[in-house]
C-alpha cells in the first residue's frame, strides 16, 4: 500500500534521526564518510537516497539498508505517478 504524498527520506533522516540526538550536519556528515554538501542536498529533498547511502545509514542508524531503499522508492514512485496524471490530463486538453 502506498502512502498519500510520501516524505522524502532526507525529511525522515532529518526529524527522526539527527535532530532527537542533537547531530549538526557536519557532523552527520563526517560519521557517515560524504561530504556535508552531499548530506545537505539529501536532507533538503534535492538529492535522493543511493544504495550506498542507504548501507552507510543502515549502519548508523542501526536500521536495514532496504527500509531507506523503500522509503526513496516510494517517494520517487509516488511523484512520478503525480507526473503521468499531469502529463493525461494536459493530452486530453490538447
Amino acid at each position: 500500500m502506498r502512502m498519500h504524498n510520501p516524505p522524502h527520506p532526507g525529511e525522515i533522516l532529518k526529524f527522526l534521526c539527527l535532530e532527537p540526538l542533537g547531530v549538526t550536519v557536519t557532523e552527520a556528515a563526517e560519521a557517515l564518510g560524504v561530504s556535508r554538501k552531499t548530506l545537505s542536498a539529501i536532507l533538503n529533498g534535492r538529492a535522493g537516497i543511493s544504495p550506498e547511502m542507504a548501507v552507510r545509514l543502515s549502519i548508523a542508524f542501526d536500521t536495514t539498508a532496504e527500509s531507506w531503499m523503500n522509503q526513496q522508492t516510494q517517494y520517487d514512485l509516488w511523484h512520478a505517478e503525480q507526473h503521468r496524471k499531469q502529463l493525461r490530463v494536459m493530452k486530453l486538453t490538447a
